[in-house]
């Protein structure tokens, strides 16, 4: 059993410039930083509230919006996360699930293959994602819970080796609802194996939850949670490759710090997560959602 750490105590922070043009050059950045190998997991968000949030952000499109000529935001986020990250992944193998849709809703995913078959590299990750989005019927509401116990059990099944989950989302989870407890809990219990979620939000937002549950979730055993708005720094007026480095590292730069932290908590290579000793409280009942 373990006491539960202020976050901050166990992740010294190793200090990452902020300056970069390519994304090896954020890839060559986070190897300086200490992540020495991770493994990437992918679920995408297809809940109905991609079809229109995409107003102001993809010419009102939906975000799931296939074209010859154009990636959407979805597959941009994938090539560009897929790209820095492949370097520390050494079998390449990616599981990939779905969640939101009229099959799953807010209980399940689904694998992007039957028998939860993985992609091998991320360019196969956006080749099945272009055939599954046709035979798709958006759904909702909208958690991250299933994912998040999905990547859990993988972490388990693999012998404790560190994950980085990827979570690409146009909307965040119902404020005061039972999907938010639910996301909560998980969030939580996966502080307790090697495993990072990085959620990345696509389209107009808001954003306001996910910046929330980036900063105040009470009771973990170490930070595991990173938020980044792709739409706010890939509409900067910037060099292409420029942006997708900016947007690379917001998303990533934590991880060598939380690839630490399960170093330090003797997590790593564990197939059984901690034990924390108290139960968190759910932190709209101690009004931790104060805007400031």
């Amino acid at each position: 059993m373990v006491h539960l750490l202020h976050q901050g105590n166990i992740q010294r922070s190793t200090k990452i410039d902020d300056d970069y043009n390519s994304l090896e050059q954020v890839t060559d950045a986070l190897a300086r930083a200490g992540l020495e190998s991770s493994n990437l997991i992918v679920g995408i968000d297809f809940t109905k509230s991609n079809e229109w949030t995409g107003a102001r952000s993809f010419q009102g499109k939906s975000l799931h919006h296939i074209a010859d000529n154009q990636q959407n935001p979805y597959e941009q986020a994938i090539s560009i996360i897929g790209r820095t990250l492949s370097k520390f992944d050494e079998d390449n193998l990616i599981p990939c699930f779905g969640f939101g849709d009229a099959s799953t809703h807010d209980q399940q995913v689904f694998s992007f293959y039957p028998d939860e078959e993985v992609c091998y590299g991320f360019e196969q990750v956006l080749s099945r994602y272009r055939e599954l989005v046709p035979q798709l019927r958006l759904a909702g509401p909208t958690s991250f819970a299933p994912i998040i116990e999905m990547a859990i059990s993988i972490v388990e099944q693999s012998g404790g080796q560190y994950h980085v989950l990827l979570i690409i989302a146009d909307g965040q989870v119902g404020q005061l609802s039972p999907q938010e407890k639910r996301t909560v809990e998980a969030i939580v219990k996966a502080s307790q194996y090697a495993l990072s979620i990085v959620v990345v939000g696509v389209g107009d937002g808001p954003w306001d939850m996910m910046r929330e549950f980036d900063d105040n979730i009470p009771a973990r055993a170490f930070d595991n949670f990173q938020f980044v708005n792709f739409t706010e720094i890939m509409s900067k007026n910037a060099d292409r490759s420029r942006k997708e480095a900016e947007f690379a590292l917001a998303a990533l730069m934590e991880i060598p710090s939380q690839y630490k932290a399960t170093l330090e908590l003797n997590i790593l290579g564990a197939r059984r997560g901690l034990e924390i000793n108290t139960i968190p409280s759910f932190f709209w009942h101690i009004k931790t959602f104060t805007k400031q």
